[in-house]
């Protein structure tokens, strides 16, 4: 048969992964696949980025060549952004040409209008690149687990973040010292914003969920919080009372709707998710009939995601001549079998909780706490306070049973209202992740 004719935007980290892979692992391909898949032409900047790298392909400089070109099949996007990554994709599904795609924010906030488009035009959009880089996460629960109603699934899907977190814990780091290092190494960027404040980990759960529940990619109403704001006393704290801190992007079906949310957590210490150290990610799914299953893997860097990539190449190779109508839905759900249930917001959101409350060294403070506590029917389930007489403030460190969020939000209004609490209360989520 003919080959696969391929055209990537984008030659930095993942792009030349991608040709790499391809070229090293061409037999087992071709075996595979029963077909070549051939790269014909690539857009880069700077062309002589791709010295050394071998490529037999056109090279331009202008991304829109490639999606022009008629001899280009399949387009794979790793060029990153929202523009002109968008309109490049949308151009490239209304020319008929399957696309594959690494670019997590941008199917996290266009993915309905990407997926509508190229349903229309009897295209393949593959993105198992853009959640959890060499995890088959999208495969697993779009058709391994499709047999399942899912439950729930909780992730450690931001490698720099786990990282950060990790050396907190081993070292005794503080989340700066931490931050540093993880730039050092590459982990993280110049600018970590995306980061370690959870927006990264918040794309990928929303995709995620979709494909688990059959909903409309919804990024905007995800509830993110990131790391900045833990001190190394609270991944003390968290060990002493048994636990470790990672951020989790979580999505849990409800009755009444989804939650979809990604915050620092705390879990077991002998769970399998707490001792997911460094850059590697993890996810957890509950399902009906499969019961838990854990994916864990590399989640980042050029060769992991390249692997992700080629996958996807070689999915897209396979159903290429099949009648669109039987191929795998890019959601996992037929399109117009997709549930309206809602996001439901964090308030309605039920856990139990970790505070730190820093407060003037005075008697009675903890007993004030603890009446407004009980006022929202809020219990403690265990309590850390160093004894420091000679400070003037000292963290008072409290572990809640399960409550309503809604709830503890008024009490701890109350609480930062008081003249003996010094700094805003810092509230972390507790979660078992036990089966069943």
């Amino acid at each position: 048969m003919a080959p696969v004719r391929i055209g990537i935007l984008g030659m930095g980290t993942v792009g030349q992964g991608t040709v790499r892979v391809l070229e090293r692992n061409a037999e087992e391909i071709t075996r595979r696949v029963g077909r070549e898949l051939r790269v014909v032409h690539a857009a880069v900047r700077n062309p002589a980025r791709l010295e050394g790298l071998g490529l037999d392909a056109r090279i331009s400089s202008d991304p829109w060549a490639v999606v022009r070109d008629p001899e280009v099949d399949v387009v794979v996007e790793v060029m990153g952004g929202q523009e002109p990554a968008l309109s490049l994709l949308m151009a490239a599904i209304a020319a008929g040409k399957h696309v594959v795609t690494a670019n997590k924010a941008l199917l996290a906030e266009h993915g309905n209008e990407i997926f509508a488009a190229a349903q229309a035009r009897g295209v393949m959009v593959a993105f198992e690149a853009a959640v959890a880089g060499a995890i088959p996460i999208i495969k697993a629960i779009r058709e391994g687990l499709a047999g399942n109603r899912i439950q729930w699934l909780a992730g450690i899907i931001n490698g720099t973040s786990n990282y950060i977190l990790s050396q907190m814990f081993r070292e005794g780091w503080d989340f700066q010292q931490a931050l540093a290092e993880a730039q050092r190494l590459g982990y993280a960027e110049a600018d970590p914003g995306l980061d370690v404040d959870g927006g990264d980990a918040a794309h990928k759960i929303t995709l995620m969920a979709s494909i688990a529940f059959g909903i409309p990619v919804d990024f905007a109403h995800c509830h993110v919080e990131g790391i900045r704001a833990l001190e190394r006393t609270d991944v003390v704290y968290a060990a002493e009372l048994g636990y470790r801190i990672k951020l989790l992007g979580i999505a849990r079906r409800r009755a009444d709707g989804v939650e979809l949310r990604v915050h620092p957590t705390l879990i077991p210490h002998s769970h399998l998710l707490a001792n997911v150290e460094g850059p590697f990610n993890a996810i957890l799914v509950e399902s009906d009939a499969a019961g838990q299953s854990l994916y864990y893997g590399r989640g980042a860097g050029g060769d992991p995601t390249a692997s992700a990539v080629v996958a996807d190449l070689v999915d897209v190779a396979r159903t290429m001549t099949a009648d669109p109508s039987n191929r795998v839905p890019h959601l996992a759900f037929q399109p117009d079998a997709m549930s309206a249930l809602p996001l439901l917001p964090m308030a309605e959101v039920e856990s139990a909780y970790y505070l730190r409350i820093h407060a003037h060294n005075r008697a009675g403070v903890l007993a004030q706490v603890a009446t407004m506590l009980a006022e929202y029917e809020i219990s403690i389930e265990a309590l850390v306070q160093k004894e420091t007489p000679e400070a003037d403030s000292v963290p008072i460190v409290l572990l809640l049973h399960r409550c309503r969020e809604g709830d503890l939000e008024q009490a701890i209004a109350r609480m930062e209202a008081l003249p003996v609490v010094v700094q805003p209360v810092l509230r972390l989520r507790v979660e078992s992740l036990a089966e069943g």
